[in-house]
């Protein structure tokens, strides 16, 4: 298996980062999180690297953190109310989303800059049902994608959605049959490469801090009221 359950391919201007713990849907363990976050660091820093596709190995994008692993009573949680996504990039990085995302994994494909389904994504958050509530930004990227309403609504049921409600929500920008979400992904990759540089930095850059103006106290918010897994109420 990959270190940290990670696979990294970079060619022509692009990296490819795949989620590879199938066994357990891609669940974000803790070397996991943190190779993740330290790959997209290195690569960010790389003047080569253009643009970043983000998926996971099938059949599923993410279920979220490990769960098995955060309940262990050895286990030292990096999971705190602190506020922010699971990762900041300037460099632009689209989510490639082959399967379901649920809670943490609908927060790490919110963290993309931009998402492309498959048609057997599902999204759904399930903090709720799981005794706590989020604190890597489901409440405030999420609100951004669709809206206060729907934001509430999956948050507060727990039921998911398939990729084509998805789409109609802004969820996603796309959905493409299962077979061509990396051939789709790459190609958007490949446009954002094939650009003037300075331009898309520059670019990505306004967009990047015009969502900051719009999220700053949605995310001090968030963080105030982030909520531990709690005892099951009976």
């Amino acid at each position: 298996m990959p270190e940290g359950g990670l696979k990294v391919d970079v060619s022509d201007g692009i990296a490819v980062l795949t989620l590879d713990r199938p066994a357990v849907r891609n669940a974000l363990s803790h070397s996991l999180r943190t190779k993740l976050q330290s790959t997209l660091g290195e690569l960010d820093s790389l003047k080569n690297v253009r643009a970043i596709v983000l998926t996971g190995a099938d059949p599923a994008f993410c279920a979220g953190v490990d769960m098995k692993e955060f309940n262990d009573p050895g286990c030292t949680s990096d999971l705190t109310g602190e506020g922010g996504p699971f990762f900041r990039c300037t460099t632009p990085v689209i989510g490639a989303i082959n399967g379901p995302a649920y809670t943490g994994g609908l927060e790490l494909a919110l963290a993309c800059h931009f998402r492309v389904a498959s048609e057997r994504a599902v999204f759904a958050d399930t903090h709720a049902r799981l005794g706590f509530t989020p604190g890597r930004g489901l409440t405030v990227l999420l609100t951004d994608a669709v809206g206060s309403a729907r934001a509430r609504q999956l948050a507060l049921t727990g039921e998911p959605i398939d990729a084509a409600t998805a789409l109609a929500w802004g969820l996603v920008n796309e959905v493409v049959p299962h077979e061509r979400l990396h051939e789709r992904a790459t190609l958007l990759a490949q446009r954002i490469a094939a650009n003037d540089p300075h331009a898309v930095r520059r670019l990505h850059h306004t967009f990047e801090s015009q969502a900051d103006a719009r999220q700053a106290s949605s995310w001090v918010i968030e963080a105030t009221g982030f909520m531990g897994p709690q005892p099951r109420q009976t």
